[in-house]
């Protein structure tokens, strides 16, 4: 039976845990390294919800996107996930934007996959928190029918469409919040950038470029890491079951 140490391993492999963001958290975050794993759940971020799913299903290592701890932690209630985690036994390793950056099983390869792009390579950075990728439709579409070929892809209740001036063949794209980035891709020689979030004064200057951006909801975008994540994993460790979560939905409903 695998060790946590075993499968941390394996993802370091793939989406070093150095090469994370200054900012960020990602590693073993709450557990032991030699504890044996009976199941592992995979899943954006590790609520209550998804704790309860977890201890049904008798998995005893919860493998996030988000960090369960990001903060420096002043006080815990009994309601806080990390909380619940070691009241129930599990683990955590949280992989966050070391599993943005990789080229391997990231995020953002996820997506990119997801949308049925070809080509797909990261590009170069524009600073230390920047992380683009890029790809090609098999065939141009127009703005209109590149968010609908989004929408449906991803499931998403609505996306949010900035029309560019032409047809569609290279997407850039990031996952989660990187609305600030779209000048960036239209720098690079973009058709388009697909994103989860982008702010009002984002979408002003990314209109500008001429550049056609979809915004598709950071649940939307991040979520399809899961099942690429554990697609990967089952191949390296095929005596332990790796499930994707069923119990987290996004934090908004579209009315």
């Amino acid at each position: 039976m695998a060790r946590i140490c075993d499968i941390y391993d394996i993802i370091n492999s793939a989406a070093p845990f150095d090469s994370q963001l200054a900012f960020d958290n990602s590693g073993l975050l709450v557990g032991d390294r030699v504890t044996e794993v009976t199941r592992a759940l995979i899943c954006l971020d590790i609520t209550r919800e998804v704790i309860d799913e977890a201890a049904a299903m008798n998995a005893n290592l919860i493998i996030s996107h988000h960090p369960v701890i990001f903060d420096p932690i002043k006080s815990m209630s009994s309601r806080d996930p990390a909380y619940l985690l070691a009241k129930n036994g599990m683990a955590a390793i949280c992989c966050h934007t070391n599993l943005d950056i990789s080229p391997v099983c990231g995020v953002n390869v996820a997506l990119a996959n997801r949308l049925g792009l070809k080509s797909v390579r990261p590009e170069e950075a524009f600073g230390d928190d920047c992380v683009l990728y890029s790809g090609e439709l098999p065939e141009p579409m127009t703005p209109e029918d590149f968010a609908r070929h989004v929408k449906e892809r991803l499931s998403a209740g609505a996306v949010n469409l900035i029309p560019g001036d032409g047809m569609i063949k290279r997407v850039f794209l990031c996952s989660g919040a990187g609305g600030e980035f779209a000048p960036y891709a239209a720098m690079r020689g973009g058709d388009a950038y697909l994103t989860g979030e982008m702010k009002h004064h984002e979408a002003l200057e990314a209109r500008k470029t001429g550049l056609t951006c979809v915004v598709a909801g950071h649940y939307e975008t991040e979520r399809v890491f899961a099942e690429y994540l554990a697609a990967y994993l089952k191949k390296r460790v095929p005596d332990t079951g790796f499930l994707v979560s069923r119990a987290e939905n996004a934090p908004f409903m579209t009315v």
